[in-house]
C-alpha cells in the first residue's frame, strides 16, 4: 500500500513538474509585460495552477502508479509467489484498493471544494492581470424570468452601457394561472439591487370583466423588481469557479427562475463525483493488466496503461460534449465512462492471472 501511494505522489510530482515548466513557458511574456512580481504569479496563478491540473489527471496518475508497481512485482515473479502460496488474486488486489480508495477520497474533496476555491483566485487573477479581459458573457436579448411564482418578466434586450431594459413587461397571474394585470414598459432603468426605474409606461389590471388602465409617456415609476442584470451576466468557466453547495445553488435559482443554461453546470456537478470514483475503476484495471508477467515488462504494461487512459480521457470529454449539448442527460453523461471502463475491469479480473 506505501509502495503504491509513494509511486502515486511521485508520477504527480514529476507530471506537476512538467505542467508548471510547460505553462509557464506560455505565461512569460504576459508577466513580463504586465509587470506581474514572481510572488504574485506564485501565489495567485501557479499554485493553484498546479491544483488544477492534478484534479484533471489524478484518475491516469493513479492508472500509471499502479501499472508501475504492479508490473515491477510480475518482473520479479512476486505476484507468482504470492498465488503459488494460495493467496488469491482479490486478496493481493486489497492494498492497491484502499490506495486508490484514499486517493479518491482526497479527489472527491478537491473537486467539490478545493479546486473551484483556487480557481476564484487564479481565473480573475489570469484574466484580469495576464490577459486584461474579464471574459464576461450575458444572454442580454428575450430574457424570460420567473420573479417569484406568480410574477413573470421578459425584456426583449438589455443595453450595458447604460443600464437600460428595452420592452420591459411584468406579468402577475393569480392562484388560477390567470393573469390579473401586466406593466410595460418601452425603456427601464436599472439603478442597481432591485431598483428600476419604468419610462414610458402603461400598466393593466382585471378585475372579471372590469379593466384599469394607467398610461404614462410623461412620468416615471420607481418600482422594485425581484431580478437584476446580473443574473445573467456568466464568466467564462463560471461552473469551475463554484463550490458543489454554491453550484447546486445556482442550478435551483436558475431552474426556479426559468433561466435556464443551467446543462453545463449539471453536467460540472456531477463530473466532481463521477471523476473521483474513476481512479478506483482504472486502479483495478492497472492492476489486472500490469500483474501477469509478459515480454517487454514494465515498458509493454506502461505503453498499454497510457493507452487505456488516453481513451478513457476521449470518451469522458466525448460524453460530457454531449451532455451539455443536450443529447444525454448530464447525469449519463458524466457516469458512462465509468460504467463501461467498469465492464473492462470485470473482464480482466475474470481473466487475469490465478
Amino acid at each position: 500500500m506505501s509502495l503504491n501511494l509513494k509511486a502515486f505522489l511521485f508520477t504527480a510530482l514529476i507530471f506537476s513538474m512538467i505542467s508548471v515548466v510547460i505553462d509557464f513557458t506560455t505565461k512569460l511574456d504576459p508577466i513580463i509585460e504586465n509587470n506581474i512580481s514572481f510572488k504574485d504569479a506564485v501565489l495567485n496563478y501557479f499554485i493553484h495552477f498546479v491544483i488544477f491540473i492534478n484534479g484533471m489527471l489524478w484518475p491516469i496518475f493513479a492508472l500509471i502508479s499502479v501499472i508501475f508497481v504492479t508490473s515491477r512485482l510480475a518482473k520479479n515473479s512476486e505476484i507468482i509467489t504470492l498465488l503459488n502460496a494460495g493467496i488469491g488474486f482479490k486478496r493481493i488486489m486489497v492494498p492497491f484498493l484502499l490506495t486508490s480508495v484514499i486517493i479518491f477520497l482526497i479527489h472527491m474533496l478537491g473537486n467539490h471544494y478545493l479546486i473551484p476555491m483556487g480557481g476564484k483566485v487564479k481565473v480573475p487573477f489570469e484574466n484580469e492581470r495576464m490577459r486584461k479581459s474579464n471574459n464576461a458573457t450575458s444572454n442580454l436579448r428575450n430574457i424570460h424570468a420567473l420573479i417569484d411564482s406568480d410574477t413573470k418578466l421578459y425584456i426583449r434586450q438589455y443595453r450595458e452601457r447604460d443600464s437600460m431594459a428595452l420592452d420591459l413587461r411584468l406579468e402577475k397571474y393569480d392562484a388560477n394561472a390567470e393573469l390579473v394585470s401586466f406593466t410595460e414598459s418601452s425603456r427601464a432603468k436599472w439603478n442597481g439591487e432591485y431598483d428600476w426605474n419604468l419610462r414610458n409606461y402603461t400598466s393593466r389590471s382585471f378585475d372579471g370583466l372590469n379593466e384599469k388602465v394607467t398610461v404614462s409617456t410623461t412620468k416615471s415609476l420607481d418600482t422594485i423588481i425581484g431580478f437584476t442584470p446580473e443574473e445573467i451576466k456568466r464568466v467564462k468557466n463560471q461552473q469551475q469557479l463554484m463550490t458543489s453547495p454554491e453550484l447546486k445553488a445556482y442550478i435551483t435559482k436558475q431552474q426556479q427562475r426559468g433561466l435556464g443554461g443551467t446543462r453545463v453546470f449539471e453536467t460540472e456537478l456531477y463530473r466532481r463525483s463521477a471523476e473521483p470514483f474513476s481512479i478506483i475503476i482504472l486502479s483495478i484495471i492497472g492492476m489486472a493488466v500490469a500483474s501477469r508477467k509478459v515480454r517487454g515488462g514494465i515498458g509493454l504494461h506502461l505503453a498499454i496503461g497510457v493507452m487505456l487512459g488516453a481513451f478513457f480521457i476521449v470518451l469522458s470529454r466525448f460524453s460530457m460534449t454531449f451532455s451539455n449539448a443536450d443529447s444525454i442527460s448530464p447525469l449519463f453523461g458524466a457516469w458512462i465512462p465509468n460504467v463501461l471502463f467498469s465492464l473492462v475491469a470485470l473482464y480482466l479480473i475474470r481473466i487475469a492471472q490465478k
